[in-house]
């Protein structure tokens, strides 16, 4: 009797629409969403995000185009369905409160109300680069190591992304 309750309750539990795997077509970043195939039917508005409830504290994990995933429905809704597992990422996406955390191909966004890290690096390099020091022979009127700082900017230009 042990064995028939237990065979029962493990079917009651069992979903009618279990995760599959598909291929992935396109993404919207600005929406959230994406849509898969899985060679037979193609869906799309796929959730990048099992939660989806308007406000703007929001992670994403952005899946490569052509890359394989695993989607899942919601409530066992074939028409509402969301990535539960990548194989490529081409980026992601977090947004908390004023904080905003950006990273793709191109490199990294991190922001925090109006104030970006590369902003913040390009004026300090600015401000580097404009220094004057008094000697005793008077004011320097030259940085002397100026292509030096060129070169960092250069190097934080290609390596952060963003204002």
């Amino acid at each position: 009797m042990d064995k028939e309750l237990h065979d029962a309750f493990r079917k009651l539990k069992q979903r009618d629409v279990d995760t599959f795997p598909v291929k992935v077509l396109s993404v919207d970043k600005s929406a959230g969403t994406c849509k898969v195939t899985d060679d037979e039917l193609d869906y799309t508005d796929v959730r990048l995000s099992a939660v989806i409830d308007g406000n703007d504290k929001k992670f994403y994990l952005f899946p490569k185009v052509g890359s394989s995933v695993l989607v899942s429905p919601i409530n066992e809704d074939l028409k509402n369905l969301y990535v539960e597992a990548y194989s490529e990422i081409d980026g992601l996406d977090l947004k908390i409160e004023g904080v905003h955390f950006n990273i793709d191909k191109d490199g990294f966004l991190l922001k925090k109300e109006n104030e970006t890290l590369k902003k913040l690096m390009a004026d300090l390099i600015t401000a580097i680069k404009a220094m004057k020091f008094t000697t005793n022979n008077g004011p320097t009127i030259n940085l002397v190591n100026i292509a030096d700082f060129i070169a960092l900017e250069n190097r934080f230009n290609q390596f952060l992304k963003g204002n």
